[in-house]
């Protein structure tokens, strides 16, 4: 299997033009994920653990769309805006993987592209064909 971009069936797709995930043979390299809907709505205000679990369900959709799980994946890389709630994002990423633990890094960053995002996470999955 080549290249394949990966799109959810997701309202804001149409109007975010980037590639969800891009399968190339077994591997899926997922976009960052944020605590937006289907819609585009940011999920969970100012809750840092609210933002991680939707973030952590996107990237649960988008490996879906790929015909991965979370299981597939063997690295995460996180940016958050506030580490001082670094616990409430590692309880979502715990609530996440409870089985195969991936390989992981948390960066802090001052922004995302929405003022209100707390937390992007970039997935990297391998699956068996």
């Amino acid at each position: 299997m080549g290249r394949q971009e990966i799109n959810p069936d997701w309202a804001r797709s149409s109007v975010i033009r980037i590639s969800q995930a891009v399968r190339n043979g077994n591997t899926i390299y997922t976009s960052g994920q944020v605590a937006y809907d289907e819609a585009g709505n940011i999920v969970g205000g100012s809750d840092m653990g609210v933002q991680a679990t939707q973030t952590f369900d996107n990237v649960r959709q988008v490996l879906a769309a790929a015909g991965a799980k979370m299981d597939d994946v063997v690295k995460i890389t996180a940016f958050i805006t506030d580490m001082s709630q670094y616990g409430a994002y590692a309880a979502a990423r715990t609530a996440a993987f409870p089985h195969n633990i991936p390989a992981s890094s948390t960066v802090s960053v001052p922004v995302l592209v929405d003022p209100e995002l707390m937390v992007e996470v970039e997935a990297v999955a391998i699956v068996d064909d």
